[in-house]
């Protein structure tokens, strides 16, 4: 039997459970409340419903929520293990991570390796993230490439948390729809055996508040909220078309052969435009699911008016008056380059010539350096 006063959590999202308020994080009937407190683990509303409807209740947390966790880190003496989304660094980073970790040891781990195409050499990716961590003043110990999803390798992973954990407990950090409870998961069912304890999805926001997971010296591995990245895609699209911004399987590139004065559309969400140079071949690397569609320059402004909502969607109809207008980033590369749409996908653009990417206005678009 559980004390009555002590408080108890949601295992599924780590929210403190309360019968009060449907409204707020941790709520459950007063009848499931009494089971937990007669010792029983159980989920929240939200958490079950989410389980086993696939249905999602916002909760909200507040930027003074995330930032009290991330002055946590620091203030902790405990290894931090960084998730970050290989298909979409630049809105999976926590902006000043730097900051807040103080001496503490940090592994970055790249997830959803298994998307990325064949092709892709896996340790040009790891240096890449690395170098890209280290633009965003991140030292990493150690840069690891794994799957949540598949479990690819989890075993070096756990390797390099017992390296430089120390017995000590760790964090595991990252922004919303890395997938790192996924991880989680999978580490807990490779551990001991339990699926699927905490509750995953592809809605940003599921976990609302620490859950420890005792490790075998008394430490704990830790999961924390996702922290809202504002520059995230997945925060302009309706629940129903995440699976578009969130691949599931290995990308398939997809070739273009251009003239300057053409048009590549994202479905809505998103456009690049060749502006100058010989007819060359562009290569689009998107969710294989994702509507492109190619039209001419002169009409793109146009056509992008007249068939938003209906030919190129997402967006939705319904979600137009939400959606915000496209900003456009020109470039003209020095050597071959990815242009980068953040959480949507790239296209190799040769050396020389002048191209311009449009995204929804908050969402990065950026060159780097090819990755094939």
């Amino acid at each position: 039997m559980t004390n009555t006063d002590e408080p108890l959590y949601c295992i599924g999202c780590g929210a403190r459970l309360q019968s009060t308020d449907p409204k707020a994080a941790g709520f459950l009937p007063a009848s499931s409340l009494d089971k937990a407190r007669a010792g029983e683990e159980v989920y929240c509303q939200r958490c079950f419903r989410l389980r086993h409807y696939n249905e999602v209740a916002p909760v909200e947390l507040t930027d003074d929520d995330f930032l009290r966790l991330l002055n946590a880190l620091g203030e902790s003496d405990a290894l931090i293990v960084n998730v970050v989304d290989i298909f979409d660094f630049n809105g999976s980073v926590i902006p000043g991570l730097h900051r807040f970790v103080g001496d503490n040891p940090v592994i970055l781990v790249g997830n959803k390796a298994d998307v990325l195409p064949k092709s892709i050499n896996p340790r040009k990716v790891t240096n890449w993230l690395t170098q890209a961590a280290h633009a965003q003043g991140l030292r990493p110990v150690a840069t690891v490439l794994t799957s949540a999803k598949k479990g690819h390798n989890l075993d070096a992973l756990l390797d390099l948390i017992e390296q430089y954990r120390a017995h000590r407990d760790v964090y595991v950090v990252g922004v919303t729809n890395t997938g790192k409870s996924t991880l989680i998961n999978r580490i807990i069912k490779d551990e001991n055996g339990m699926a699927d304890l905490i509750t995953t999805s592809r809605f940003p926001g599921t976990t609302l508040d620490r859950i420890q997971i005792p490790l075998d010296d008394g430490h704990f591995l830790i999961d924390t909220p996702g922290i809202i990245h504002r520059r995230q895609m997945a925060h302009f699209l309706n629940p129903k078309d995440l699976k578009l911004v969130s691949p599931s399987k290995p990308i398939r590139p997809t070739v273009y052969q251009l003239n300057p004065g053409q048009t590549v559309f994202f479905a809505g969400l998103a456009r690049f435009d060749y502006l100058r140079g010989p007819k060359a071949g562009f290569t689009i690397y998107a969710d294989n699911q994702l509507l492109l569609h190619r039209t001419k320059l002169e009409n793109a402004d146009a056509f992008y008016d007249k068939h938003r909502g209906d030919l190129l969607s997402p967006p939705r109809a319904e979600d137009l008056a939400d959606f915000p207008k496209l900003v456009r980033f020109e470039f003209t590369p020095k050597e071959e380059s990815d242009l980068v749409i953040a959480g949507l996908g790239w296209v190799v653009v040769p050396a020389g010539v002048t191209v311009a990417g449009w995204a929804p206005d908050g969402v990065d678009v950026l060159l780097r350096k090819a990755l094939i």
